[in-house]
């Protein structure tokens, strides 16, 4: 199956979740999450404001925040496809830009190198249990983490989990996956 036709069935199967099963998946998503070694050892988070269908990141923000982590959040450059992170300490930093996405304020917010942050949480659509995944088709994160040197985590339903994703050369796996039943690890 190739990568377009695979990210819209998996695209409008997410967006059939109704609300509360979403919040609940979510939610048990992000407990997981909190209870990795990766995480409670970073200091520095990389991660997008997620936008539903993704899985919630605004309580994963406020829990960092709560516990003393630094949040660092991507600035997209549309004409190279290229992106860099900048930490938030509060959402009046962010602005709403193309597609309705939520980015940093650049001249409110404080540049963060890929060595200052610990770990990235990457988004997706659909995941391999390999950690290959099917984005959003910018490519941007591939870009991003040819040079980043921390730890990736995904976070994701089940139902974005597939047996195989078509893969390319510049593709570069995820370490590991956690879904609402459980971490994938995925050998890289």
């Amino acid at each position: 199956m190739e990568k377009v036709q695979q990210r819209n069935e998996v695209l409008t199967q997410l967006k059939e979740m109704n609300e509360h099963t979403y919040q609940e998946k979510s939610r048990t998503i992000l407990s997981r999450l909190m209870e990795d070694p990766a995480f409670e050892a970073a200091g520095t988070i990389g991660v997008t404001i997620a936008a539903f269908p993704e899985v919630d990141t605004i309580p994963l923000i406020e829990f960092c925040w709560e516990n003393g982590k630094q949040v660092a959040v991507p600035k997209c450059n549309p004409s190279t496809y290229t992106m860099d992170f900048y930490v938030i300490e509060n959402f009046n930093q962010l602005e709403t830009v193309y597609m309705k996405l939520k980015e940093p304020i650049v001249t409110e917010t404080i540049h963060a190198s890929p060595e200052q942050i610990d770990l990235m949480i990457v988004p997706g659509v659909v995941f391999s249990r390999s950690g290959y995944r099917i984005g959003f088709g910018g490519g941007y994160y591939d870009r991003y983490l040819t040079s980043f040197p921390g730890v990736t985590r995904s976070l994701a339903f089940d139902l974005q989990i597939a047996d195989s994703v078509p893969i390319e050369v510049h593709d570069i796996p995820v370490a590991g996956i956690h879904t609402e039943s459980g971490f994938i690890e995925t050998g890289r």
